[in-house]
């Protein structure tokens, strides 16, 4: 048997094994050490040790716990559902107001935590209840929490980017430029979204009431402002400046904002130590999780590429019409139809090394790809049957809230991200303009 025909079985195994409900790492390394042991014999194992020992000591990898820790604090803290509260105030008089608010709290979130589920949960049991008592339409707000929960996968620091930086060996920071305007874009369109089916359908989002609105005095809401809301912007500015701006490396500025997003919590008087318990248990949690998945998809791709996987790519991608175009959007295609049924990291360690290096030879901008994929991913979230927004919302949202409900919500935010990654694909710049200003 040809080692090629052993690569494609080799693949197949491996989302068969999924599919059956094996867990994603051991999957990768059961068909990884099988095949390897059957295409190339014991000389595997020599190999096996060092694409392990390089993900445990890689230095920039410590950028995810630290990132984790920071955005899981601010969560666990409770400090994001008293910016929800404030923001909510301050546009409340208009309809829609709350849900600007839970957008401008969904990017605030997203640039300091990177993790959806925390933004979705955090978001869902804050604000469901109270739009619906104001008479939202239940399919806008599900929407909306959902939408704006799945910012964190392309505002940075995000763990989608610092995940395509380790697989495509792009610099974090590059990453983290190229996404800063498509995210902030991406935010834009759902502002303009709601702002619009306000104008359209305000008795589906109501304004909120005036005697609440009097409950709470202008000179509060503005001491709330700054004691609430300018902090964790001024520590994400901090944080995403000194990496963008060539000032730190993305694990000293992480560190750092690990130890503001520390400062903060003591300052608002939240901090106690069953805080600082919960937030250490989910950050050992969530980065086990993450390094553990990397380091098995270390072994797939080292037994795939042995068993000359690359050449059966290229030679998938020589059959595509319409050349770099027509490989570009039959990946595009790929990726979001597995987003109907994979997480974005199983994708990402499967499916990227797969078909990036037909990119890298064919002379693609790596920083513009990995956004594209990484805004691609990023719709995953919100796909029926399986986006994970969806499950995170259905589990904390109230009883007369359906799963008809969600999936209606958010399929125009959907196609928000669809024309997003259109507008990106179209002009490159969105994408490459930042990261060439500051010289990355």
């Amino acid at each position: 048997m040809g080692l090629e025909v052993l690569a494609i079985i080799m693949v197949v195994a491996l989302f068969a094994l999924i599919l059956i409900g094996i867990p994603v790492p051991f999957a990768l390394a059961v068909s990884g050490i099988v095949f390897g042991l059957i295409g190339f014999g014991t000389d595997l194992f020599n190999l096996i040790p060092m694409r392990i020992f390089g993900v445990s000591t890689n230095y920039t990898m410590l950028a995810i716990p630290l990132f984790i820790f920071m955005g899981v604090l601010l969560e666990k803290s409770r400090l994001a559902e008293r910016m929800l509260d404030v923001i909510g105030h301050l546009s409340g008089k208009r309809s829609g107001g709350m849900a600007i608010a839970i957008v401008l709290v969904g990017v605030l979130m997203g640039a300091s935590t990177g993790i959806v589920a925390a933004t979705v949960v955090t978001v869902g049991l804050i604000s469901l209840p109270t739009l619906l008592r104001r008479n939202y339409d239940k399919g806008m707000a599900c929407g909306t929490i959902c939408a704006s929960g799945t910012l964190g996968q392309i505002i940075p620091p995000s763990l989608v980017l610092i995940i395509l930086s380790d697989i495509s060996g792009t610099s974090i920071g590059s990453l983290f430029a190229g996404a800063l305007i498509p995210g902030l874009m991406l935010a834009g369109l759902y502002l303009l979204y709601i702002w619009l089916m306000a104008r359209l359908k305000p008795q589906s989002m109501p304004p909120i009431p005036q005697d609440e609105r009097d409950a709470m005095p202008t000179s509060q809401m503005l001491l709330d402002l700054l004691k609430v809301v300018l902090p964790p912007i001024a520590l994400v500015f901090a944080v995403l400046g000194s990496i963008i701006g060539g000032i730190a490396a993305p694990t000293e500025a992480a560190s750092m904002g690990a130890l503001g997003a520390l400062l903060l919590v003591l300052l608002s008087g939240r901090f106690s130590f069953s805080v600082l318990r919960e937030t250490v248990i989910s950050t050992f949690k969530i980065s086990g999780m993450t390094l553990f998945v990397m380091m098995m998809a270390k072994i797939f791709s080292l037994s795939f590429r042995g068993l000359g996987g690359d050449d059966l790519i290229d030679s998938l991608f020589d059959f595509l019409p319409g050349g770099i175009w027509g490989a570009l959007i039959f990946m595009m295609v790929l990726l979001f139809f597995l987003g109907f049924f994979l997480d974005w990291i199983e994708i990402s360690y499967i499916v990227l090394p797969l078909m990036l290096p037909f990119f890298q030879h064919a002379g693609v901008d790596i920083v513009w790809l990995c956004i594209l994929v990484a805004m691609n991913l990023q719709m995953s979230f919100l796909t029926p049957p399986f986006g994970w927004s969806l499950f995170y919302l259905k589990g904390v949202a109230p009883k007369e809230v359906t799963t008809q409900d969600i999936y209606r919500g958010v399929l125009p935010f959907i196609g928000i991200q669809a024309f997003a990654l259109t507008l990106v694909i179209i002009f490159p710049g969105l994408a490459t303009w930042l990261p060439s200003a500051v010289g990355w």
